[in-house]
């Protein structure tokens, strides 16, 4: 008997939680499991804080016009958005380096204007 598409999906699911559980319990990492596709994992901060680390498996079907998932096609996507926020992030640090040397140059324009005023008014 031929198993279902989400039979298939579940089993796939479960190996894979067990490899990462394996994985990380041979690194010493107590490994919680919250959900059936979800661990959590207590951790500490650079400060000492506990926290926890949460990881989540997702075995995706695809949209519902029946197109399937493309996880390169994704990748891709992902790749091109964090370059377009990088080149934005860097576009917005020229714009405040160069309104920071305007602001500087106006500054000093008026204390120069001030220190000329206050020397003619003290004659």
């Amino acid at each position: 008997m031929a198993k279902s598409k989400k039979q298939l999906h579940d089993e796939l699911r479960a190996r894979i939680m067990a490899d990462i559980k394996s994985y990380l319990e041979s690194k010493g990492e107590e490994v919680l499991t919250t959900n059936s596709n979800e661990y959590a994992i207590p951790c500490v901060d650079s400060e000492g804080n506990d926290e926890f680390a949460v990881i989540t498996v997702k075995i995706p079907t695809g949209s519902r016009d029946g197109e399937a998932y493309d996880g390169y096609g994704e990748a891709q996507s992902y790749a091109m958005k964090t370059a377009e926020k990088a080149e934005k992030a860097k576009a917005a640090a020229e714009k405040k380096a160069k309104k920071i040397e305007r602001d500087k140059t106006q500054r000093e324009a008026k204390a120069k204007a001030k220190a000329e005023y206050e020397a003619k008014k003290g004659q």
